[in-house]
């Protein structure tokens, strides 16, 4: 059966839509002393220069909502903590405020679900006293809602007095999830030494371990900064259409009918796609569905598998003959994903233009990744 992929990419177009439409918004309050490059951290980790948004909306007198519209982040930002203890302890109780509405209305797009205690190494000679009491005091005072808290240390170069001060915060015993020190952005030094960037991929880690799964597509598609933390994330969408595919193709039938595979198909696409965070057009998405599986290539591809794997079983029945068939649609299934996940990555990483796909060497480049995918899994 020829498969209409015009319908097909329009399918994957709908359900990237509805899956953005669907992704729960992830609230992240930011605390430090003024200065300790937040603005930095936020737009080095996150797609759409998201700090440059202006002020926010107050949403107490001192803490600002940073928000952008179709866009499922929030920062909370709060005052620099150079400020008089009172105004300290006024902060704290309006972030456990804040907290306790959003855990009291349960309600997953209204609670706050991780705090960044930002330190600056180069501008600290080690962890502030009055740091190191707030933090114990609020932790105290968290033990209800237990919003995990990771002390991000920025600027952190020279890695030496980084891994100093990470140590000193270690031995305090705080509960908090982890210390992550980061250099968000490469840093010169009189033109004669460049410190890399760092540290940016372990915080995405370290808040996909802690974040709900409601949540871990939402990180994935506003993050920018950790490839591979993309990646894992997709193939995890690849493996559970896999899953799903093996089932639609378990049928009486000697191999698989691409076709029936659609459905599967096109939401593993599209999960896909809204983790990359890219913006995929139709046209795209219709040349790379005709280039795989509405190419015919593909359904002679999948029956040669069957027929291989045919002659390993003698006296082929029924229920082999279904389980064969499902083998082959989880093959079909895997292989696109591999193929898609391969191509999102190029684009990612800029080293193919989009606009290229859509030439006939475009289009070529696309059949050949799914063919070397199909044969992996052979």
């Amino acid at each position: 059966m020829q498969i209409d992929t015009d319908k097909m990419a329009q399918q994957c177009i709908d359900a990237i839509n509805d899956k953005i439409k669907n992704l729960k918004t992830l609230n992240i309050m930011v605390v430090g002393k003024s200065g300790v490059g937040k603005s930095t951290l936020i737009n080095s980790l996150f797609r759409g220069n998201f700090a440059e948004t202006g002020l926010g909306r107050p949403v107490t007198s001192e803490i600002r909502k940073k928000v952008k519209k179709d866009y499922p982040l929030a920062i909370y930002d709060t005052p620099g903590f150079e400020l008089s203890s009172g105004q300290q302890n006024k902060v704290k109780d309006e972030i456990l405020d804040i907290i306790s509405k959003g855990f009291a209305s349960k309600d997953i797009n209204d609670a706050i679900h991780c705090i960044w205690y930002c330190v600056n190494v180069g501008g600290n000679r080690t962890f502030d006293e009055s740091e190191i009491n707030w933090l114990k005091e609020f932790t105290a005072e968290n033990k209800v809602t237990q919003v995990p808290i990771i002390v991000v240390l920025t600027q952190a170069i020279p890695k030496k007095k980084a891994a100093e001060m990470k140590n000193h915060v270690e031995k305090e015993n705080l509960d908090i999830v982890k210390v992550v020190p980061i250099l968000a952005q490469d840093m010169d030094f009189d033109e004669e030494y460049i410190a890399r960037a760092y540290g940016l991929d372990q915080l995405i880690d370290v808040m996909a371990e802690v974040l709900p799964n409601e949540l871990q597509s939402t990180l994935q598609n506003v993050q920018k900064a950790s490839l591979d933390s993309k990646k894992r994330a997709a193939q995890a969408v690849v493996a559970a259409a896999v899953a799903g595919s093996f089932g639609e193709g378990f049928a009486p039938i000697p191999f698989s009918d691409a076709a029936l595979l659609i459905p599967t198909q096109v939401g593993m696409i599209a999960g896909i796609t809204v983790i990359f965070g890219l913006d995929i057009s139709k046209s795209f998405l219709t040349s790379f569905v005709s280039a795989t599986i509405g190419s015919a290539g593909a359904t002679i591809l999948g029956k040669t598998i069957v027929s291989n794997l045919l002659k390993l079983i003698p006296g082929v029945g029924t229920v082999a003959g279904g389980l064969i068939s499902g083998t082959t649609a989880g093959l079909l299934t895997t292989a696109l994903g591999g193929a898609y996940i391969m191509i999102m990555e190029m684009v990612y990483k800029g080293e193919i233009d989009k606009e290229k796909l859509y030439t006939a060497e475009g289009q070529k480049e696309m059949t050949r990744l799914f063919k070397e995918e199909l044969k992996k899994k052979k």
